[in-house]
């Protein structure tokens, strides 16, 4: 059955849902706008230097006493009153009012708990705010005991009578992820305050079965200043795979502490209202059918709360997985807060609020119009949430049932059921995405110095995200291959394997499943941060081994006393080392195969970098060149300008804006280009001064904007050639043996991937995609006319270098090393890249 002739039938979920619904309209003809995220617009807005800080209020006193029961009363900091924040005009609660809010809300219920999740990017707190009835601590320990138990031994939680009728069923509601989307902490806090303080015998009832969690505002920077991203330029609602941002640590935290049945992500804005459940593809590695059940029914329970509203903005909502084509409004990559808190159990939504008040309608429409959209988009926030809490209330032991039994086959290694269509209305054969779970994953320790590095963030980052990762005691035999004691061993047979799978798994190209994808549809850990991971498809796991909860040091000096030290840069901690020492004022060098050299004074130091970042450094043979501080000017995006200042450079944020203006090259060695800065933009002035500048200076461009920059200035006689501009993924590469693709791992990273054909006789390939289909895993097809697609790009230069005709070196980027802070392995690329370009 095709989505667009799929209607609501009802009939099988009556029992869990009081209100019947008539056959749905058509679908609308195309599919609903999405906001970009990090995503294409990094290559025309370069990032720029936020804000150090707000203004700081005291910090909030515990009032409870003994925490381990509820209420938790948190006297929450004030912050002064700011009468810049953009939800002013809509009407809305601004940031500062809204800890008085909790605050008085505290003082007057012992129903609601506040606490503080954590800080945002300019340390703001993130509020999580708890409703149920009192618990005394005893009370509290029994439910977190319960807790655990459905995680840990889920079969036994699943005999367990008293837990199945005493567990509160534990709901998470997650609001204003992205800033300018700013109803659902309103919604949120009209819930709230009903709950608190509610007289109804019904309202009592329902807190004393369930927990109700509510992260406020997941983005109060944002929210303040009306950007969808986080101070640091972010898009939270991609960050998941990574956690490269506070806020979704904040929110990782609630997702693994209070293990939700049930949560809903509040967003805007798509017309009529947007309620998941998703179009195919749904992620491989869930439990599917454990899923779409409850998403489904809930679903529809929700879009008849939001037509209930009686209004004609809210009179047709729309559920992806019913009225839109696949791909439209996918639930594939777990870089989204709903699919990713799939993972831990959670039966998930996104919800997309139906009136536009942000970007040009927040400029353009009058305030009363303004505030009259935001009235109803507040309803729909509170109709959806008032829906789900009673929709977990009547279904309450399914629910419970429903998580154990995830967990369940988790632990037992068993295999995902075959889902048959028809199993909810609609479901069919373009809904069915599958895997196979391999027994195991080993990460070996006593490999070379990337892996060792690479691997200890690896783990770190798996144990971070509640994988179970278990590390060696004494050698063992797996597969027929021998590992030392220390390797990290990632045992399938574990509740939340689906979670360790879609990190440490290749990934699938689907390009042929569906015509389009919004968002990434490749990603990978085990191909793209840099460590040796091997997988054990089946059989025993006799392996002696101790729970990891951080990995064991990779630090240290390999050489003897009175020696020269040596340090290869395989990946981004070994240049955060080497910058660190720089920035310190240390004399180092850089040998011709880009190894840099630490003298033997500088031993001390060097140990305390070693320690700091886990490099090793090995003893030094040769000569090298002088190796000094580099100061980028950098027009790049948000996730690039991150990563390179994570790596230790000092960087200085440019765009066409800022040289027009008027800027001092005299300090600067290297220019970095991928967003925001067209040669052709610049006055006369700023273009004498750039050209001055690439004499002597390095350049290292990325993308469409980094090549176009080549193309306009005459650097390298290299003809960039777009592939299809949605591609996405992981890819095969070859690399050469130039100062950039020599030792660079396998595999890289596209979005919107270039390659450069016709090249000059100076310009050298450093990196080429793979021959016959590169593409590894994602979503990228070739045009309609033939061109821009994988097999086009396959044995094409992906990486190229040279000394341009001005004078200065160049290296043009056809992948995306840096991506939104995830490709970790491919970071020392770069600094390569910088290093060589910047040495003239």
């Amino acid at each position: 059955m095709s989505r667009s002739a799929r209607t609501v039938f009802l009939a099988l979920v009556l029992s869990l849902s009081a209100v019947a619904a008539p056959a749905y309209a058509a679908p609308p003809p195309t599919a609903p706008h999405r906001d970009p995220g990090n995503g294409p617009e990094r290559n025309e807005v370069a990032a720029t230097d936020q804000p150090m800080g707000v203004a700081r209020a005291a910090a909030g006193e515990n009032l409870a006493g003994d925490r381990s029961g509820y209420p938790r009363k948190t006297q929450l900091r004030v912050y002064p009153e700011n009468t810049a924040d953009k939800s002013i005009k809509l009407g809305l609660a601004p940031y500062h009012a809204i800890a008085p809010k909790l605050n008085a809300l505290q003082a007057r219920s012992d129903r609601i708990s506040v606490e503080i999740a954590g800080q945002s990017g300019l340390g703001r707190d993130l509020y999580l705010v708890t409703l149920t009835a009192p618990e005394s601590p005893a009370e509290t320990r029994r439910q977190d005991a319960w807790r655990s138990l459905i995680e840990n031994d889920p079969a036994r939680a699943a005999r367990d009578p008293f837990l199945r009728h005493g567990y509160k069923a534990p709901v998470w509601i997650n609001n204003n992820i992205h800033g300018n989307e700013w109803e659902g902490t309103d919604g949120a806090l009209r819930v709230i305050e009903k709950l608190a303080t509610s007289t109804d015998r019904t309202t009592a009832e329902l807190l004393k079965r369930n927990r109700f969690y509510f992260n406020v505002t997941a983005n109060p920077d944002g929210r303040v200043a009306g950007t969808r991203q986080t101070s640091q330029g972010f898009d939270p609602n991609r960050d998941f795979v990574t956690a490269s941002q506070p806020e979704v640590r904040a929110m990782r935290g609630i997702a693994i502490g209070k293990q939700p049945l049930m949560m809903l992500d509040e967003h805007g804005y798509v017309a009529n209202t947007l309620i998941e459940p998703t179009t195919p593809p749904h992620g491989q590695n869930y439990d599917f059918d454990l899923y779409i059940k409850h998403g489904y029914a809930n679903g529809l329970g929700m879009e008849q709360a939001v037509k209930a509203l009686g209004r004609p903005e809210t009179a047709k909502p729309e559920i992806p997985f019913r009225d839109y084509e696949p791909g439209s409004w996918d639930g594939w990559a777990p870089i989204y807060t709903a699919q990713y808190a799939m993972y831990h159990g959670a039966v998930s939504f996104t919800i997309e609020i139906p009136m536009r008040v942000n970007n040009a309608d927040y400029e353009t429409r009058p305030v009363a119009e303004l505030q009259r959209r935001a009235v109803i988009n507040t309803e729909v926030v509170e109709a959806t949430i008032g829906s789900t809490l009673q929709y977990v209330d009547r279904n309450r032991g399914e629910l419970i049932a429903n998580q154990i039994e995830m967990f369940r086959r988790g632990t037992a290694g068993e295999a995902q059921r075959e889902i048959p269509d028809g199993f909810v209305p609609g479901f069919g054969p373009e809904d069915r995405y599958r895997t196979e779970f391999p027994r195991a994953y080993v990460i070996p320790s006593g490999g070379d110095q990337r892996s060792a590095v690479a691997a200890s963030r690896l783990v770190d980052h798996l144990v971070a995200n509640d994988v179970r990762v278990r590390q060696a005691d004494r050698p063992f035999s797996l597969a027929g291959r021998r590992y030392p004691a220390g390797s990290y061993v990632v045992d399938m047979h574990q509740p939340k394997r689906g979670l360790a799978n879609v990190m440490l798994e290749q990934g699938s190209d689907i390009s042929a499943k569906v015509p389009v994808m919004y968002d990434i549809s490749g990603w990978s850990h085990r191909l793209l941060w840099g460590a040796s991971v091997d997988i054990v498809k089946q059989g025993r796991l006799d392996v002696r081994a101790h729970d990891v909860v951080a990995a064991s040091p990779t630090g240290g000096i390999d050489a003897a006393p009175g020696r020269d030290l040596a340090l290869k840069l395989v990946d981004g901690k070994d240049v955060s080392a080497v910058n660190d020492l720089l920035n310190r004022g240390l004399a180092l060098g850089r040998a011709d195969d880009g190894t840099i050299i630490v003298p033997a004074s500088a031993r001390p130091a060097a140990a305390e970098v070693a320690d700091r970042y886990g490099v090793r450094f090995t003893e030094a043979h040769g000569t090298a060149a002088p190796l000094t501080r580099k100061t980028i000017a950098a027009a790049v995006g948000p996730d690039e300008l991150k990563a390179l200042r994570d790596m230790g450079f000092d960087v200085r944020p440019v765009s066409a804006a800022v040289l027009n203006a008027g800027f001092d090259w005299s300090r600067v060695d290297l220019l970095f280009v991928s967003s925001g800065l067209r040669y052709t933009d610049l006055n006369p002035a700023a273009k004498d001064a750039l050209r001055a500048f690439l004499t002597r200076g390095g350049v290292v461009t990325r993308g469409a904007t980094g090549a176009r920059f080549n193309t306009d200035v005459g650097l390298l006689e290299a003809r960039p050639v777009a592939g299809w501009e949605d591609g996405n993924g992981v890819v095969s590469v070859v690399n050469g043996t130039g100062p950039v693709g020599s030792g660079a791992l396998p595999d890289s990273f596209v979005y919107g991937p270039f390659w450069f054909t016709d090249l000059g006789s100076s310009v050298s390939v450093e990196q080429r995609y793979a021959s016959g289909n590169p593409l590894v895993a994602g979503h990228w097809r070739t045009q309609d006319d033939g061109t821009g697609g994988p097999l086009q790009a396959a044995g094409q230069a992906a990486v190229v270098s040279g000394t341009s005709g001005l004078g200065g070196r160049a290296v043009l980027f056809g992948t995306e090393p840096l991506f939104r802070d995830h490709p970790k392995g491919l970071y020392s690329q770069v600094a390569k890249a910088i290093y060589w370009a910047a040495a003239k």
